[in-house]
């Protein structure tokens, strides 16, 4: 039993912690450039920036299906003409960690468009909810520069709830979603103070669970048909702030 559990916590430290490029989130290697995926139009009218951890640069999913990029697509649809995002995103990020590595990216471009989902690792890693309220503003008050100084273009969506993925079977699920929560209501708090927009997606998390389709293979992230319910939650309200 000990042994099965310290194989179980060493998996899901790695689940939250490796990322796409083989480094660990606390490295210098962390903090390179932005993972960007190529606009589908060299002409786009809005230019979009997604920043965050592993549930934006979606781990174990195709690119394709990484919630911004399906965002995206939607808003196309829609004939809102949205440029596949930049990503600046890593898996066990947490947010003092993306914001190292958005200054190492010494990224000066403005976006019309930017969104931030960042906090499941400060939870996950025990870090106390002020730590991340005077974390997560700092983060908020760079996402608004890139954004043009514009608030209102700026879209923040809450925590995912890791304890519903079959990963975290035989797990303190109840723990997990309450922390979750204090999390989520401290981002809330301070976008309300900030002007921006937040959107909530943990019901959708919560939803998933015991449907396997919603989830990666590694039994931990999401798949790309359950991003694709973040990208629909978001998308009448990106439009109504694109259209402003």
């Amino acid at each position: 039993m000990l042994f099965q559990f310290i194989t179980q916590f060493v998996a899901l430290t790695l689940m939250f912690a490796c990322t796409q490029l083989s480094t660990t989130p606390t490295t210098p290697a962390a903090a390179t450039s932005p993972i960007v995926t190529t606009p589908i139009t060299t002409t786009a009218t809005y230019s979009f920036l997604s920043l965050g951890d592993s549930y934006t640069i979606g781990e174990s999913v195709d690119a394709d299906d990484r919630w911004s990029v399906q965002l995206a697509g939607m808003l196309r649809q829609d004939n809102i003409n949205v440029a596949n995002p930049d990503i600046i995103a890593r898996t066990g990020w947490t947010t003092a960690e993306l914001q190292d590595a958005i200054k190492a990216t010494n990224n000066t471009k403005t976006y019309e468009l930017v969104s931030l989902l960042i906090g499941v690792n400060n939870q996950y890693r025990g870090q106390s909810v002020d730590r991340y309220r005077t974390e997560f503003r700092n983060l908020l008050q760079t996402a608004i520069r890139f954004a043009g100084n514009r608030p209102a273009r700026v879209v923040v969506l809450s925590i995912p709830d890791w304890g519903k993925s079959p990963y975290a079977n035989g797990r303190n699920q109840e723990q997990v979603a309450n922390e979750i929560d204090a999390f989520n209501t401290t981002a809330q708090e301070e976008c309300d103070k900030a002007g921006i927009t937040f959107i909530d997606i943990t019901p959708l998390t919560r939803q998933a669970a015991g449907d396997a389709s919603q989830f990666a293979n590694d039994g931990l992230h999401y798949s790309g048909r359950q991003m694709k319910q973040w990208a629909e939650k978001a998308r009448p309200t990106v439009e109504a702030l694109l259209k402003r």
